[in-house]
């Protein structure tokens, strides 16, 4: 069967991309390498029979603001908790940070420092659909609001540089900021990540940081089933090797990394495009450890327990010291640890009648790591819950090099498929209006090395359809919503 579209990788931008050229009217197929569709949001019983965790990625807060799962309303196919407390970050010697979706809320529980966070935090909120629009798409385009991104601009190169210690007096705002950067993997501070952390937490004061029912896999299911009753297939246990492979199709949508691309073209790629993806630089890695315990983690700090998502990592110079040992090759002394326990707001992840708890953590390691952070990772979370040790009741280390052997476009155990930093959001893979869009007719990029990057959000697929129906089909975006 010739098909008008072939997407290669069934993640999120893949199945995005497959979606919306499905709703279009054409002819798709996917091809999956793994045994399921999924990539970087895939739920699975990876310790014991019927405890539900999330392989990659858990905490979603693009899933009630990126442009394409508005456009698919992903709100109306799956359910969501959105905690009240979006995220916490505990510190040593002082009451831990906490990031209530309301923000005058927040401001009031800082003291001091709630007038300097609301002042830096405030003018995002007021315009985060502005914010939203800028992150969401490519950088090389001209803004919907230029107010929205004066004022984004000036914050974020503020907390990504010797600015930052300008506007805080106590440890617990500069913390919290340091937290939410420490989404990206990298050096504090630094733009790129200093940017993407006030957009998280401009998303975690308006729509919240939602935690999909069932899984991560819930919104992958919704995808899978929407491409399916439009026609779409997907074809599991497939790995392509070749674009000769793909036959006829009239257009190519590749959810690979960037540096895949040059070894499925088979030599027919430009040099100076084949060298620009072999500069396309990688970076470190994370490892994961996933958690069965007998109860509740044990905060030291009880407001902590109310957050879907915890910081663990102290100040934020404790954070910028451990971000620079793994820049540096090191395994980090004092490792910034991200973790969630979903299962607070989702008893659908555990067996019926159970009284335990799952716990979801990574932390940055240096690329192609083959360490175990288990015992790091204990010891970060008995520094601000003393006695979790003895309520583990078992556990699941993933390394760096494990999770680039479950998704090839984890190089080295980089989740974001590119280093995030300026020049690489500027030129993600190459500098162009059209990054999605390769030398080869018909064939598209649309993986997280194209804009706008690393998150479930669908809108690499999203943007990439959207080229790929103008140019070859000269169709427009199809409507997404339920039908």
């Amino acid at each position: 069967m010739v098909v008008d579209a072939a997407v290669v990788g069934a993640g999120p931008n893949g199945l995005a991309a497959a979606v919306t050229m499905a709703r279009a009217g054409l002819s798709v197929r996917v091809y999956e390498a793994a045994g399921t569709p999924g990539g970087g949001a895939r739920t699975s019983e990876l310790i014991q029979p019927g405890y539900l965790h999330d392989i990659c990625s858990a905490v979603h807060p693009m899933a009630l603001a990126s442009p394409f799962f508005r456009e698919f309303k992903l709100d109306e196919r799956i359910g969501m908790f959105v905690p009240e407390v979006s995220f916490a970050h505990p510190l040593p010697d002082s009451a831990a940070g906490i990031g209530y979706r309301d923000l005058e809320r927040t401001t009031t529980a800082l003291g001091r420092d709630g007038a300097a966070y609301r002042d830096l935090m405030k003018p995002l909120v007021e315009h985060i659909s502005g914010v939203v629009d800028l992150t969401t798409h490519g950088l090389m385009r001209v803004p919907r609001d230029p107010v929205g991104l004066l004022k984004y601009g000036l914050r974020s190169l503020e907390q990504g540089s010797v600015l930052r210690t300008r506007r805080f007096e106590e440890q617990q705002g500069p913390a919290m900021i340091a937290g939410l950067a420490g989404h990206v993997v990298g050096r504090q501070p630094a733009l790129a990540s200093a940017a993407a952390g006030l957009m998280l937490g401009a998303l975690s004061h308006t729509v919240g940081w939602p935690i999909p029912t069932g899984g991560s896999q819930a919104i992958i299911d919704a995808m899978v089933a929407d491409l399916e009753a439009h026609g779409g297939q997907i074809v599991t246990g497939h790995r392509v090797t070749s674009l000769a492979e793909l036959g006829s199709a009239r257009t190519v949508l590749l959810d690979v990394a960037a540096p895949q691309l040059e070894g499925l073209a088979d030599g027919r790629l430009p040099s100076g495009y084949a060298a620009a993806l072999r500069n396309f630089k990688t970076g470190d890695g994370v490892s994961k450890v996933d958690f069965i315990l007998s109860e509740d983690v044990p905060w030291a700090d009880p407001d902590v327990g109310q957050a879907g998502t915890v910081h663990l990592g102290g100040t934020r110079r404790q954070v910028a010291i451990s971000e620079a040992q793994v820049s540096g090759g090191k395994h980090p002394d004092n490792p910034f640890v991200l973790a969630s326990q979903p299962s607070s707001f989702d008893r659908s992840r555990l067996p019926p009648g159970s009284h335990r708890q799952i716990l979801w953590t990574y932390t940055h390691v240096p690329a192609g790591s083959t360490r175990d952070m288990t015992e790091a990772v204990t010891a970060q979370l008995e520094r601000y819950a003393p006695g979790f040790a003895d309520v583990v009741v078992d556990s699941k280390a993933t390394t760096a090099a494990d999770l680039e052997r479950y998704n090839p476009n984890y190089v080295g155990g980089d989740f974001s498929a590119g280093k995030m930093t300026v020049p690489q959001l500027l030129a993600r893979p190459v500098p162009s209006m059209n990054p999605w869009r390769t030398p080869l007719d018909g064939v598209y990029l649309c993986s997280a090395s194209t804009p706008p990057g690393p998150a479930v959000h669908g809108m690499c697929g999203y943007l990439a359809a959207e080229r790929a129906l103008k140019d070859v089909f000269r169709l427009p975006v199809p409507d997404l919503g339920p039908q």
